[in-house]
């Protein structure tokens, strides 16, 4: 049987770029990455802002490919949930993310009424626009009769901003999973699924594939639980303490333009 070609799984912010500055010498490893033609898709759990506005990002920086390479929780979400789920679904995402929900029927949180019937609630990157008032509507509808699901787009606990450190998804998706007293559905990072349908879209296998990212759980404990090799980068949200738990990255890079020496180095 022939060995699958060896691919890269990408994660973006904190990897290729920290907030609205690139990572030296991310550029030159993505050009290296085409040039070896090693097989790879960009995987994050931003729900910020459409693949477009992120395709757009890495073009400033240098970086060139196209929406069909990145894979996201929103577009998982959709793949899973169209035709499954009785009813629209209230989306806790910017506005610009809510075009990536193409194929099912959403509400809006803001103009919903708490007694509005809705099939899903999907909490993403709400950022900002969290208030007491946002995060009682989204209990109310997941407590309805039909007990809708809690769908996580990702359940990164934090992400590394220009001006410091900031809470990501899965504080509020756990706030709402301990009241509801029901577990989330994940699609995104750390999830298996999420992983599986990377390594899908990529026709390529766990065992030949690599992580790369500076989350040691989202990123690094995902992909190893996935049967992928897990590597950390010191850049985005690293902290030196990361590597003093249990979780133990096959590799741990300054920054991914350390990139292409770690994949010379590695059994042909």
């Amino acid at each position: 049987m022939a060995t699958p070609q060896a691919a890269l799984l990408i994660d973006m912010d904190g990897v290729l770029y920290e907030g609205e500055r690139p990572i030296p010498g991310a550029a030159e490893t993505l050009r290296w990455i085409d040039a070896q033609q090693i097989p790879h898709l960009f995987v994050t759990n931003t729900t910020s802002r459409p693949r477009a506005a992120l395709v757009d990002k890495l073009a400033r920086f240098g970086i060139t490919t196209g929406a069909e390479h990145i894979l996201t929780p929103p577009v998982a979400a959709t793949r899973r949930l169209a035709g499954r789920i009785e009813g629209p679904a209230a989306l806790f995402v910017p506005e610009a993310t809510r075009t990536e929900f193409q194929g099912i029927a959403t509400v809006d949180p803001e103009s919903a009424a708490d007694d509005t019937s809705v099939g899903a609630v999907i909490i993403g990157d709400y950022g900002a626009h969290w208030s007491y008032a946002a995060l009682n509507r989204a209990f109310r509808w997941l407590m309805q009769a039909q007990a809708p699901p809690l769908i996580a787009l990702g359940m990164t606990r934090y992400w590394q901003a220009d001006d410091g450190l900031r809470l990501d998804t899965a504080p509020f998706v756990v706030a709402l999973s301990h009241a509801i007293g029901r577990e989330p559905v994940v699609l995104g990072k750390p999830a298996r699924p999420f992983f599986d349908a990377a390594l899908s879209q990529l026709g390529a296998g766990a065992a030949q594939t690599a992580m790369i990212g500076d989350d040691i759980r989202g990123d690094v404990q995902g992909a190893q639980a996935a049967g992928l090799r897990g590597l950390l980068v010191r850049t985005g949200k690293f902290r030196p303490e990361d590597l003093d738990g249990d979780i133990r990255p096959d590799a741990v890079l300054g920054s991914i333009a350390e990139l292409p020496d770690w994949w010379g180095g590695q059994p042909a």
